[in-house]
């Protein structure tokens, strides 16, 4: 048996080469509620920095990490998980294709305190996907 190890790093930099923001995509297990488990595409650790928020950063990293699922790794859909909190992601996401699967309210974040401590609390993670080059349609039904 041989598994899917394809991983990836995306990283944007400016003209001058400083880190805009970067990426994660790797073939993971995806556990999905009811339904098993499946290995796919996991987007993971987006990030822009705080300057170059809102200039369209984030949505090519994504588009990039979909080109690369879909064109050269052959899957037509992508995976992610998010904090069901974070809700500017959670709207991010959405605008981009992406719908909530499932909820999973027993998942752990490590959060830092006012004293720089850091503690772990509880939190809702939201399973989203997206089909990807199924038309304009394709996202409309799970």
């Amino acid at each position: 048996m041989t598994f899917d190890t394809r991983s990836r790093l995306l990283l944007c930099r400016d003209a001058k080469k400083k880190l805009m923001g970067c990426l994660g995509i790797a073939v993971e297990r995806i556990e999905r509620l009811g339904d098993g488990s499946l290995k796919a595409p996991l987007m993971s650790n987006v990030a822009v920095g705080r300057e170059f928020r809102r200039l369209g950063v984030g949505e090519e990293l994504v588009k990039k990490a979909e080109e690369i699922v879909r064109k050269e790794w052959g899957y037509s859909e992508c995976y992610l998980y998010v904090e069901k909190r974070n809700t500017p992601a959670v709207r991010f996401y959405g605008k981009l294709g992406y719908r909530t699967l499932s909820e999973t309210d027993d998942y752990e974040t490590l959060l830092p305190t006012e004293s720089g401590k850091i503690v772990s609390k509880s939190t809702i993670l939201l399973c989203m996907r997206k089909k990807l080059g199924g038309g304009i349609f394709s996202n409309l039904f799970l």
